[in-house]
């Protein structure tokens, strides 16, 4: 009996047989191979024809079939979309290409495939059309359990997989309809075939204290239970600090070194002290940054540094965290708790008067804490150094000032360089006993959070220059400047508005930072600064140093973080292996896939390796390492990121879901071809107002001002523009708020009262910390002209793009050694 469903196998399955086979493979061979009945081959020779005269198979002179040289398909992976269709982001970094919905049919979200273009679609972007799925992505789906006409199917929780997944009779096990499952699929979709699968993990209930974030960690894999051979080295490391462990240690204990973190901090990996010093003749500071020495208890290619891999960094939840490492390190061996003694790795530099760091060094020592104090009680005392809680820390009340002498010297010294700082509001949710948003409150920064950014930016340049004057590969923290594109449209909107940015076709961060100066007292500064911060491009991690644009530093590496940054954690090892008089070389196991196995910069170094020899090739392989390393953790990073906003998403719906009909005033966040986007004040809840919403009018979306305009009453949306809105929707499955407008945008300055965070659906990390929200990619290939009444409101609204009730945007801070922990 066949194994396929259908009489004639795919094309795919065609190409997929022809690409595992061990030897040449003629027609009757691979109907043997797909196990294809006699009386079905008349059809088969027909496709293989078709798939011939395609250019996707050739026949050679022996009548064997062979794929057509790769070099006339495209790789890529599939980006899912909600509404169906899809996008096939390409390996060799070429325009994206469209999927329509009967390409998507056969693949799911992430999968990798081998395309070939078709040719344009109606709005110009190029089509593909999938040859071969080469990778499944997917090997389970979250979703809850449905009944639809006595057929059980599970609803994916993720919306860019569109397809349901059939659950065959006795395949459920003890899942009830309505439960959130785990399912195992057991059959990919097919163009003409629905996926199948089995539950095998039974989640719960929708309404469940925490299912949230059981939906989420599985939902964008990450992993989120530690291997038992790791919770068994765990285990095995000593409860405190042995005698052994301070041989060759520098001993530090008699400093008063200081922990400062917020209050529901629970990891302390950075103590700080600071004394003044003379250099030469003139004054300066002596700044200690001691970070905790992760690398001495987790040594490459342990199992403990298997799972870091594997996760890369911890993953921060309202009310939980997944930690990097078992908690056993993460607040225990490896936290900086007070009144104990921890090995630490040390940068212990000498700061001038005008900032300038002019000497350095690193070593391992061991440290006591002698406080651990929070951002609130630091400030209270620098703020009155008479008052209660000076009194309470008299002993510290000196190392304190030193503390923030030193740092208005590092902050005259950031502001002279030109880095950029960008001014928005960070949020908190406060959660009840079930784990429900209870309020989300503003986060305020004040002088002890910038006191230890100042500190933590220090000895992140000061790692970076260390590595790179020893020669030692590592990842560096790299911003590149913003790209030709982006900054043509930000030119563009510069001048509708009389502005312009200096620096010609390659700006500097202090052109940036003198336009922000420029219009920082201006109404519709906010605006300004979202358009700022998009014309930017991602940080990442890369052994490719080009600096850090929004920092304004020329080489910058993570070193302040090795509890839950797996960067720091190489950053260390590379530090304390030049100290030994060696190189560091990271191996990455082979329990771990790393997810860039067809990177760009693997690809070129493997051209680099065949032209050049073999030579050359051992050290290209040395650089590719570190190459995937990079782009394994920037990935992870943001899955880390996606997974936090997916769950603050549901969380805000979940807190709206009782509040239809309520009206709020509100900012417009973000203006799309579909809608504005309002962010509700006081909430700091965003959700959709649709075009249908705003009136009987045909409104035009000018890209680059921002800007929605009714053609014949002339009103304009714009971003920071004050409206009033009632709750009409919430869809708590979709993650979306919809509102309804209530009263017209107010062209009047923003109040007193209001936020200056200005956000977009969809964060995009542009600085190191600082995130903004790009357009939702549901607007992507979007009309640039929206025409819509309200009559026709409701019939337009299923083809809208997606609002969400997403995180609000961290404000720029460079370090964002200090800013996650406080998310826990």
């Amino acid at each position: 009996m066949s194994k396929f469903p259908y009489p004639i196998p795919s094309r795919e399955e065609i190409l997929g047989a022809l690409r595992t086979a061990d030897a040449p493979l003629s027609a009757h061979d691979i109907a043997e191979a797909l196990a294809i009945k006699r009386q079905e081959r008349e059809g088969f020779f027909k496709r293989l024809a078709a798939m011939e005269r395609d250019d996707q198979v050739r026949i050679d002179r022996q009548g064997h079939y062979q794929l057509t040289h790769p070099s006339n398909f495209i790789s890529g992976r599939v980006v899912g979309h909600r509404d169906g269709f899809g996008f096939a982001v390409r390996d060799d970094d070429g325009d994206d290409l469209y999927l329509s919905i009967d390409e998507m049919r056969k693949v799911m979200h992430n999968d990798r495939v081998l395309l070939r273009i078709t040719g344009h679609d109606r709005r110009g972007r190029p089509e593909g059309h999938i040859v071969e799925v080469t990778e499944r992505a997917n090997t389970t789906v979250i979703g809850r359990l449905l009944n639809e006409n006595g057929t059980l199917i599970v609803a994916p929780e993720d919306k860019r997989i569109g397809h349901d997944i059939l659950i065959p009779p006795r395949s459920q096990g003890k899942a009830k309809v309505g439960q959130v499952v785990c399912v195992e699929l057991t059959d990919y979709p097919s163009r003409y075939n629905q996926a199948v699968g089995r539950v095998v993990e039974v989640l719960g209930e929708i309404d469940d204290p925490g299912m949230e974030i059981e939906i989420a960690v599985r939902k964008y894999g990450v992993p989120h239970q530690f291997s038992p051979q790791a919770l068994a080295s765990a285990g095995a490391l000593p409860d405190e600090v042995r005698a052994a462990d301070l041989r060759h240690r520098i001993d530090l204990r008699d400093l008063p070194l200081v922990t400062i973190d917020g209050e529901d901090a629970r990891d302390f990996d950075d103590a700080v002290y600071c004394e003044p010093c003379k250099i030469g003749r003139t004054n300066g500071y002596r700044l200690i940054v001691a970070i905790a020495d992760v690398s001495h208890y987790v040594t490459p290619g342990d199992a403990l540094d298997i799972d870091a891999i594997e996760r890369s960094t911890s993953v921060y939840f309202p009310r939980r965290v997944i930690p990097m490492l078992p908690e056993k390190l993460s607040n225990g061996l490896c936290s900086l708790n007070p009144a104990v003694d921890r090995c630490v790795l040390v940068c212990d530099a000498t700061v001038a008067m005008n900032g300038e760091i002019k000497a350095y060094q690193f070593y391992p020592a061991v440290m006591h804490s002698a406080a651990r104090l929070t951002y609130t009680e630091v400030a209270a005392v620098l703020g009155n150094t008479k008052g209660p809680e000076a009194q309470r820390r008299a002993a510290l009340l000196p190392h304190l000032q030193n503390l923030y002498e030193l740092y208005k010297v590092l902050a005259k010294a950031r502001q002279t360089r030109g880095a950029i700082e960008f001014d928005s509001t960070e949020t908190y949710i406060v959660c009840n006993a079930q784990g429900k948003i209870e309020q989300i409150l503003p986060r305020t920064r004040n002088d002890a959070h910038r006191l230890i950014e100042e500190c933590m930016l220090a000895a992140n340049v000061c790692a970076a220059d260390f590595l790179k004057r020893n020669k030692q590969h590592c990842l560096y923290r790299i911003h590149e400047g913003p790209s030709g594109e982006r900054l043509q449209t930000l030119r563009t909107f510069l001048k509708s508005l009389g502005l312009a940015l200096g620096g010609g076709d390659t700006p500097q961060t202090s052109d940036y930072a003198a336009l922000m100066t420029q219009v920082e007292n201006r109404p519709d500064a906010p605006m300004l600064q979202v358009m700022l911060l998009r014309s930017m491009q991602q940080a990442v991690y890369s052994p490719d140093n080009v600096g850090h644009f929004g920092l304004a530093y020329p080489a910058y590496a993570h070193f302040t973080s090795p509890i839950r940054r797996y960067p720091d954690l190489l950053t260390h090892r590379g530090i304390k292996a030049v100290l030994a008089g060696r190189k560091y070389q990271p191996q990455v196991p082979g329990a771990v896939a790393l997810n860039t196995s067809l990177s760009p910069a693997a690809r070129r170094l493997q051209k680099e390796d065949e032209e050049q020899g073999k030579t050359a090739a051992k050290a290209n392989k040395r650089e590719a390492i570190w190459a995937e390393l990079g782009l394994h953790c920037s990935a992870n990073e943001r899955r880390a990121d996606e997974a936090s906003r997916d769950v603050e998403a549901w969380l805000k719906c979940y807190f709206m879901r009782d509040k239809l009909g309520e009206e709020y005033g509100g900012t417009v966040s973000a203006v799309t071809s579909f809608g504005i986007f309002v962010q509700l004040d006081e909430l700091f809840i965003e959700g959709l107002v649709h075009v249908t919403e705003l009136g009987a009018d045909y409104f035009q979306f000018d890209e680059v001002k921002h800007e929605l305009r009714g053609e014949r009453t002339g009103i304009r949306y714009r971003l920071t523009d004050r409206v009033r809105v009632q709750v009409s929707r919430v869809d708590l499955d979709a993650r979306k708020i919809d509102f309804r407008l209530v009263r017209e945008a107010s062209r009047k300055p923003a109040g007193k009262g209001q936020p200056k965070a200005v956000q977009m659906p969809e964060h995009d990390q542009v600085g190191d910390g600082a995130t903004i929200r790009a357009l939702p990619a549901s607007s992507r290939g979007e009309k640039k002209t929206t025409k819509a009444k309200t009559a026709s409101g409701a019939a337009k609204r299923g083809a809208r793009g997606g609002s969400r009730g997403g995180a609000p945007a961290k404000r720029s801070d460079g370090a964002s050694s200090k800013r996650a922990k406080t998310r826990h």
